[in-house]
């Protein structure tokens, strides 16, 4: 089973970030989901963004690395939107990932000093009309990683929220969540075979 660190969105470490965690639980993974702000909670990603602005964008992504030290090297980052930069700083430059999965965003691997790992599985799910992952430049960095990395898949749901996979918020979307799941549980079972 696997071993995963789980970063949460710009909204904080929600209900249902927690209760896709537990879904992965359940299916017999470890799941490890540290909160990157310190118990604030937020409804509009605006309001979010304006903590990670006060914070500062990179003491938030480098929480996120000082969590990771405290773990084995050998895991699996994820990360939900503004969790996405760290989860994939990680895979990308920490030695001995076994996966990355990204949800809802993806960075350019230009932005991190070491390009992606040869050989290092991943994939990101994002909605096909989500104007924060579509017109921010994040699908065109998902495409140009899974077109360069040896094991990368790019799933699009139709939709236009961003949020998707989180059951807390009026985004929510249960069948897109169901696949979501169903593709994530595969990818995780597949690494231990």
């Amino acid at each position: 089973m696997a071993e995963i660190l789980l970063f949460h969105h710009s909204l904080g470490l929600t209900k249902g970030i927690n209760d896709f965690a537990d879904e992965l639980r359940r299916a017999g993974h470890t799941v490890h989901v540290p909160d990157l702000f310190d118990g604030h909670l937020f409804t509009m990603i605006e309001d979010g963004m304006a903590y990670v602005n006060e914070i500062g964008f990179e003491e938030i992504t480098e929480r996120g690395i000082r969590v990771a030290s405290e773990f084995p090297r050998e895991i699996i980052y994820a990360g939900f939107s503004l969790g996405v930069v760290a989860a994939q700083k990680l895979a990308q430059t920490r030695e001995g990932a076994r996966g990355a999965l990204l949800f809802y965003s993806c960075v350019l691997t230009s932005m991190f000093e070491f390009p992606w790992p040869t050989g290092l599985p991943v994939q990101i799910h994002g909605m096909d009309a989500d104007p924060y992952f579509v017109d921010e430049g994040d699908i065109e960095a998902a495409r140009e990683l899974v077109a360069t990395a040896d094991h990368a898949e790019l799933f699009l749901y139709p939709g236009n929220q961003h949020f998707f996979a989180d059951s807390s918020l009026p985004s929510y979307d249960a069948n897109a969540t169901t696949l979501l799941l169903k593709r994530v549980l595969e990818f995780l079972q597949h690494l231990d075979n």
